[in-house]
């Protein structure tokens, strides 16, 4: 599919970047590696079928063999991501207790609804992606784009409305020609899944980048939402909402396909919300907060990124004992 004229100007000007007057917080980069660890592990889980969901499997060495089966070794990942989340929980109450900025809660629950998208269309294919469900509605596609583009309007729009704080014309809809023209749905959803993830990943990580460092102040500029005034507070709070409204559009398109997921499939849909609950954690936090010591020496970097490695052993694991 070849871009659009819009497509093309959203690459050289990025209104995001341009009127952000706010310090950066930079992805941290214990999250980017968690997160290609744990996409190994998702590769590993989506081959295990269903059929092999009963094998026996050896959690520990010393257990005695044929009381677990490859279904409790997927489970057990989704077990040891929320124990990571009490973990960064615990380690916190007990050394500094909770000094984040206000505008962080807001983004971790859409770094939350992010994953839970990624769970409901990992495993689909381009036809699926494409499948027409008929009666005029949408298309996963199409449902796809309309995330991915809402994700670039929030974050172009809200750094407007708080380049404009405090002026004449604070809370007012951008004028014409402000803002470049925004792609269409169909140019911000081509190639497969993994592509639109990718997409729709960068864009939010780039919105929590620029928001995250948000004071009260900051998070009460006026915007607007729909036509209607509402704050920038509410404009962080509507992105994960969004994407878990689509999110049930997916489920209901796929329904009408009669593309039904395996039990595996759930499992790792299951994993997928489990790891977002983790990266809300630490999502839109500073490396310097991430690498910072907790009181038995753990960081939530160094918790985060085990529990990926965990994950993708007990996958692999799983994995081999599915084929062997």
């Amino acid at each position: 599919m070849q871009p659009t004229t819009a497509s093309a100007n959203t690459a050289s000007r990025d209104p995001l970047v341009e009127l952000s007057a706010a310090r950066a917080v930079p992805l941290a980069p214990a999250i980017s590696r968690a997160r290609a660890t744990f996409e190994g592990a998702v590769a590993d889980m989506l081959a295990v079928p269903d059929a092999a969901l009963e094998r026996p499997w050896l959690w520990r060495p010393d257990d005695p063999p044929g009381e677990t089966d490859v279904r409790n070794a997927l489970y057990r990942i989704v077990e040891v991501l929320e124990e990571s989340v009490a973990a960064i929980a615990r380690g916190r109450a007990a050394t500094r207790g909770e000094a984040t900025g206000p505008a962080v809660p807001r983004l971790a629950t859409a770094t939350q609804a992010r994953w839970s998208l990624h769970g409901a269309i990992w495993p689909l294919s381009v036809g699926h992606l494409d499948a027409d469900p008929g009666g005029g509605e949408w298309s996963v596609r199409r449902t796809l784009g309309h995330v991915v583009q809402s994700q670039r309007s929030y974050g172009w729009y809200s750094a407007w409305y708080l380049s404009r704080a405090g002026r004449p014309d604070a809370g007012s809809l951008p004028p014409d020609g402000a803002l470049p023209p925004e792609p269409d749905e169909a140019t911000e959803a081509p190639g497969d899944a993994a592509a639109i993830r990718r997409r729709l990943d960068g864009l939010l990580d780039a919105a929590a980048e620029r928001f995250a460092a948000l004071d009260d102040a900051g998070l009460a500029v006026p915007g607007r939402w729909s036509g209607l005034p509402v704050t920038i507070d509410f404009r962080l709070g509507r992105l994960g909402s969004h994407i878990r409204e689509h999110t049930v559009q997916v489920d209901k398109t796929l329904a009408m396909i009669d593309r039904r997921p395996t039990e595996v499939e759930r499992i790792v849909r299951l994993a997928c919300e489990s790891f977002g609950r983790l990266e809300a954690a630490v999502f839109g936090r500073p490396e310097s907060e991430l690498v910072s010591a907790f009181a038995d020496g753990a960081t939530a970097a160094s918790v985060v990124e085990g529990a990926a490695g965990e994950a993708a052993r007990l996958a692999r694991s799983a994995r081999e004992t599915a084929s062997a």
